[in-house]
């Protein structure tokens, strides 16, 4: 990994990104849900210009592989959180995204380091479920903006679309470990039986 990856367009990008999360933050605290919505809108804007410039540039970059996920998951999980302190998402849903992300973050861990497997790829049922945080904190938030029906009803069916996407996801994630690890047991050298004598 170069130095220089971090200076590329993209992956600035990526870090704007992540400056963004704080004063979304403070702003929900007090109580100006408008800013923060459009603080939280450009930030999402971000997220989809960085991949498109990092493919048009021929920029895509190792650095911004790892980072890109990174900066997803460190705003969606602090507004998860901020947003339930604040009693606007329910705590099971919070609980529940933070489970699944400290649980594949231990087991990608552990997995590098036993065995040096990483560049698990999104699946389309993780790309699924980011979407679905992402809507879910778009209309919680527009909800503290305006209350019609459909906001109020937009709300709650990416909120549970969250539940069942993160619940999914995690368990796909499982089964891609499990596959990958067999994989690499498989692809192991086999090694001489104890004692054995080359003659």
């Amino acid at each position: 990994m170069k130095v220089s990856e971090i200076f590329t367009a993209p992956n600035q990008l990526t870090l704007l990104r992540m400056v963004f999360v704080p004063f979304i933050v403070i702003e929900l605290v007090d109580g100006r849900y408008l800013r923060a919505l459009l603080l939280f809108v450009i930030a999402g804007f971000s997220d989809g210009l960085d991949g498109l410039l990092a493919r048009q540039l021929h920029q895509q970059t190792l650095l911004g592989q790892y980072l890109d996920p990174i900066a997803d998951k460190l705003l969606l999980s602090t507004l998860f959180l901020v947003l339930s302190i604040l009693r606007k998402i329910p705590w099971k849903f919070t609980v529940l995204v933070f489970s699944r992300d400290i649980s594949i973050l231990a087991a990608s861990a552990v997995l590098f380091a036993i065995a040096g497997l990483r560049n698990f790829r999104p699946s389309i049922f993780g790309k699924a479920n980011t979407f679905s945080q992402i809507a879910a904190v778009f209309f919680v938030m527009l909800s503290a903006v305006a209350s019609a029906r459909w906001i109020l009803i937009s709300r709650i069916v990416f909120l549970r679309a969250t539940f069942a996407f993160t619940i999914v996801s995690a368990l796909h994630y499982v089964f891609l470990v499990q596959n990958r690890l067999k994989s690499h047991v498989h692809a192991l050298p086999a090694q001489p039986a104890a004692g054995a004598q080359s003659l």
